[in-house]
């Protein structure tokens, strides 16, 4: 008998043949709860050899497959005229089996955010929640508690999920509203000191912390100078440093600057210790010709800079912040514009 007509006769459901659901299952078996003088050993090793296949197997797409090349993934980027434009309201790209990005449309919100969904075997993460909008043209929470309902624990529950922002700004907590009191959600405030007492960040902005989802840990890596709550996170799966507002292929706008310029030398020595494949950021505002942006409020982006930037990026940023000393001055670089606020 195959091995699913074995477990179905031992009373395995086909919407748990894979390891997720198999594991509570076999541990079941180990407990003698259901073995019986009828069950031969057979079916037992049986049982045992494709639970650990479908962990191998999950653990491959878990942790090792891509789907996309984020370097040159395009992006829904708006109409000219809005009204005219037909994409959904928001746009979902499926990096790996548990790395989701997602960008809000440009004719929703000029500033088209992007979202990070960070998912493990334990918890889930989502930073920042995007623009305000009404729900029927951006339906974030719907979106994510989809994606979240399709990967569940080894439990078979729904995943609990942080929502947290890589800053204070509102185009960054505008669909917070969605996930209020909704199970199984957590929402850190876009506060400097919510930060703090939710990571224990004890040395702001000194301290870097590990978060962990769950087979897959994140480090919180205080950034202010964008803004006094900026936060960067790294991920050990996709070796993605995610820089919010703080570097992103647009114009990094800097309130504080000594505060900038320590964060990014934090950042760039942080990025000689660990491997990173990418800076991920929240925004496109270059246009793919060098050194040019879009004007800000701009609705219709058809030649847009790449999303992911190289880690070169953050090395050229790091020896222009050395550069400057004492006075930040408006500088254009190829993909990326310093500019005081």
């Amino acid at each position: 008998m195959p091995l699913s007509g074995k477990l179905e006769k031992l009373g395995v459901k086909e919407n748990e043949k894979c390891a997720s659901g198999l594991l509570p299952y076999f541990f079941n078996i180990i407990n003698h709860s259901q073995i019986n003088h009828k069950m031969k050993l057979s079916n037992f090793y049986s049982v045992l050899s494709l639970v650990l296949i479908l962990m191998l197997a999950n653990s491959y797409i878990l942790f090792g497959q891509q789907s996309v090349n984020i370097g040159k993934q395009s992006w829904i980027h708006g109409s000219d005229p809005c009204s005219q434009n037909t994409d959904p309201g928001l746009q979902v790209v499926q990096y790996d089996r548990t790395t989701f990005i997602i960008r809000q449309n440009k004719c929703v919100h000029y500033e088209a955010p992007f979202l990070y969904l960070l998912i493990g075997t334990d918890k889930a993460l989502l930073m920042d929640t995007g623009a305000e909008a009404a729900e029927s043209s951006f339906p974030l929470y719907e979106t994510v508690n989809k994606i979240l309902s399709n990967l569940r624990g080894v439990d078979g529950k729904a995943l609990p999920l942080t929502v947290i922002h890589s800053h204070s700004h509102d185009d960054h907590y505008g669909g917070d509203h969605q996930f209020l009191n909704k199970p199984r959600v957590r929402i850190i405030s876009p506060t400097k000191d919510s930060l703090i007492n939710f990571f224990d960040l004890k040395h702001w902005p000194e301290t870097e912390v590990s978060f962990d989802l769950g087979h897959r840990e994140l480090i919180i890596i205080p950034i202010p100078g964008h803004d006094e709550s900026s936060v960067a996170i790294y991920d050990s799966q996709t070796k993605w440093l995610l820089t919010g507002d703080t570097i992103y292929p647009g114009r990094l706008y800097v309130r504080n600057w000594e505060s900038f310029q320590s964060s990014i030398s934090r950042l760039y020595s942080f990025s000689k210790e660990h491997e990173v494949s990418y800076l991920m950021g929240n925004h496109i505002e270059m246009t793919t010709a060098h050194g040019v942006d879009y004007p800000t409020g701009t609705t219709y982006q058809p030649h847009e800079h790449a999303l992911a930037l190289e880690p070169t990026v953050l090395k050229e940023l790091h020896h222009a912040c050395e550069k400057m000393g004492d006075h930040l001055v408006h500088q254009i670089h190829r993909d990326f514009i310093l500019v005081p606020k």
